[in-house]
C-alpha cells in the first residue's frame, strides 16, 4: 500500500503514463487520413468538452478565483497546445502516411530545450547544473531513438522532412504551453484546467477551418470516423490529458518536458511490433539512456 500511495502522490508517473498513451495517437488517427487536420481537432476536443461536463459544472466556482493572468493562459494554451499544436501535429502524421511515428516525434527532441527555457523564465523554475545534465543526456538519447542509425534526410519538398517541420513547430507550440498550464494549474483543479482548455480550442480550431475553407467538411464524417474520434477522446485525448494534467499540477515543468521523452522511445516499439520495422542499434542505445535520463530528472521535485 506505501508503494501505491507513492506512486500515486508522483507527479513523473502520471506524466510517462500520459506519454505512453500519445504515443499510441498515430494509430487512431490513421483512418481519419481524408479530414482536415482542423476538423479533426475540432471535433476531438468539442466530444471531450461534452463528457467533462458533469465533472467540470461542480467545480465552476473555482473560475471565480482566477485572475487576468490565468484566463490569459487558458487561452493560450487552447490556442497554441489544443488548436495549433495539434493541427500541425496531426498533419505531420499526415505527410508519413500515419506511419512513421519516430520521425513524427521529432518533435519531442527538441520540445525540452523551448520547454526549460519557458520554464525558467515564465516560472522562475531553478536550472541546477545536475538538472541540466541529466535534461542534455535526456535530449541526445531522443536523437538516437528518433533517427535510426544516426542519418537524417534533409532534402527540401521530402516529406519526411516537411512532417519533421510541422512536427517541430507542434513541439514549439506544446513546449510553451507547458508553463502557462502550470500558471492555470496552481489556481484550479486539474478536471477544471482540462475542462477550459476542451471548451476553448474547437472555437480556435472552427475559426481556422473557416480561413482554409474546410467548413463544409464538419459533417462529412462516416460512422468509423465518428467512432474513431471517441476512441481518441476516450484514450489518447482527453483522458490522456486529464492524466497529464494530474501528473503536471505535482511536477516542475522542467521535469515534465523530460518525461514525456518516453514518447518517441514508445514509438519506435510501436513501429517493431506493428508495423514491422526493425530497431537499430542506436535507437535501442537511445532507449535505454533516455530511461536512464528519466529516473534522474524525475528526482528533481522543487
Amino acid at each position: 500500500m506505501k508503494l501505491v500511495r507513492s506512486l500515486v502522490s508522483s507527479g513523473p508517473v502520471f506524466i510517462i503514463i500520459a506519454a505512453l498513451l500519445w504515443s499510441m495517437d498515430g494509430i487512431l488517427r490513421r483512418s481519419l487520413y481524408s479530414l482536415p487536420p482542423e476538423i479533426i481537432v475540432f471535433w476531438e476536443h468539442l466530444l471531450g468538452a461534452i463528457i467533462l461536463i458533469p465533472f467540470f459544472f461542480p467545480r465552476l466556482k473555482e473560475l471565480k478565483t482566477m485572475t487576468r493572468k490565468e484566463w490569459i493562459s487558458v487561452g493560450i494554451v487552447s490556442l497554441f497546445s489544443g488548436a495549433l499544436g495539434t493541427i500541425f501535429y496531426t498533419a505531420a502524421l499526415g505527410m508519413v502516411a500515419y506511419i512513421q511515428f519516430s520521425v513524427v516525434v521529432l518533435l519531442q527532441q527538441l520540445q525540452p530545450i523551448w520547454a526549460i527555457a519557458a520554464a525558467a523564465l515564465l516560472l522562475k523554475e531553478k536550472l541546477t547544473i545536475d538538472f541540466l545534465k541529466w535534461a542534455a543526456l535526456g535530449i541526445v538519447a531522443a536523437y538516437f531513438v528518433t533517427f535510426r542509425d544516426l542519418h537524417l534526410n534533409i532534402t527540401l519538398g521530402n516529406p519526411t522532412f516537411i512532417a519533421a517541420l510541422l512536427a517541430l513547430f507542434a513541439g514549439m507550440m506544446w513546449a510553451v504551453s507547458t508553463s502557462f498550464s502550470k500558471i492555470v494549474l496552481n489556481k484550479i483543479s486539474y478536471f477544471s484546467a482540462t475542462s477550459l482548455r476542451f471548451w476553448l480550442a474547437p472555437i480556435f480550431a472552427f475559426a481556422i477551418a473557416g480561413y482554409q475553407g474546410h467548413t463544409q467538411s464538419f459533417t462529412a464524417l462516416t460512422s468509423a470516423q465518428w467512432v474513431t474520434l471517441l476512441g481518441i477522446t476516450l484514450s489518447t485525448g482527453m483522458v490522456a490529458l486529464v492524466i497529464y494534467y494530474y501528473g503536471l499540477r505535482k511536477t516542475p515543468a522542467r521535469v515534465s518536458t523530460i518525461c514525456e521523452l518516453v514518447w518517441p522511445g514508445s514509438a519506435i516499439f510501436i513501429d517493431y511490433f506493428l508495423y514491422k520495422q526493425t530497431l537499430s542499434v542506436t535507437q535501442i542505445i537511445g532507449v535505454g539512456l533516455l530511461l536512464f535520463s528519466i529516473y534522474h530528472v524525475s528526482k528533481f521535485r522543487k
